[in-house]
């Protein structure tokens, strides 16, 4: 075999030339990409349920948004996980290839058909839907030598400077804070004092809700039309509860 190509020099360099020539179409036509798509696009909802357990995030979350959602168009699978600190979350894995706005935007959809189903606080406190990829892909560390700025400082600052500007970068699906440390309230309630007055701690939440709110009051002394006025005060409120002595 090797003898003729050897006899035949014109027949070798056609080959060679061919061959070549073939090599140079596979290298324009071939598609090329910097970041190749080899994950599957993925879903994630997440809900919050203030006080509640697993067991009842499972019956009164899970289950009814796992109904809305299942059967959306490219779903690969579902996977979930409800925890005792009032947090679900769900994620939708869907085939490759899938366009993962058009996924996103289905999950959505699904959704808002179920959230009538939902206990009114987690429809308050919101169901957050976001676009992600499977594996995280960069953990960044914060620290300062000053030692006045303690964890809180720093969270404080990179929840306000740092984690902004993260979101914003083109590509970005989701960017947070582990171990945060926000600011919050903690009320312990007083068994005795409840059996005493009979009241349940829905009753205390509901109450909270109702007296630690934003409103807006209106004003006083504002035209009615008919009659001019002298003055006009704009009411102000004090807004939510910000201490201990105002619960």
């Amino acid at each position: 075999m090797f003898k003729t190509f050897i006899k035949r020099p014109v027949l070798s360099i056609v080959i060679s030339l061919i061959i070549v020539f073939l090599g140079v179409l596979s290298l324009l036509s071939l598609p090329i990409t910097q970041f190749l798509s080899i994950s599957p696009p993925k879903v994630n909802i997440t809900a919050e349920y203030p006080g509640a357990n697993n067991e009842l995030l499972v019956k009164s979350v899970v289950i009814p948004l796992e109904q809305a959602l299942n059967g959306v168009q490219g779903m690969k699978y579902i996977t979930s996980d409800a925890g005792n600190d009032g947090v679900a979350s769900i994620q939708v894995v869907f085939n490759l290839g899938t366009d993962p706005n058009l996924a996103a935007v289905n999950v959505q959809n699904r959704v808002s058909s179920a959230i009538n189903k939902l206990p009114p606080l987690v429809v308050r406190e919101g169901v957050k839907i976001t676009r992600e990829e499977p594996n995280m892909l960069m953990y960044v560390n914060l620290y300062s030598d000053d030692p006045k700025a303690d964890q809180k400082f720093l969270f404080n600052y990179a929840d306000i400077n740092i984690l902004p500007e993260l979101r914003r970068v083109n590509g970005v699906g989701f960017a947070d804070i582990l171990g945060t440390r926000e600011y919050a309230m903690r009320i312990w309630l007083k068994p005795d004092r409840l059996t005493a007055y009979n009241i349940s701690t829905d009753e205390v939440m509901e109450a909270l809700s109702s007296q630690s709110l934003e409103a807006s009051p209106g004003r006083t002394g504002e035209s009615s039309g008919k009659r001019s006025q002298a003055f006009e005060y704009v009411l102000k409120y004090p807004g939510r509860f910000d201490n201990e002595k105002d619960y």
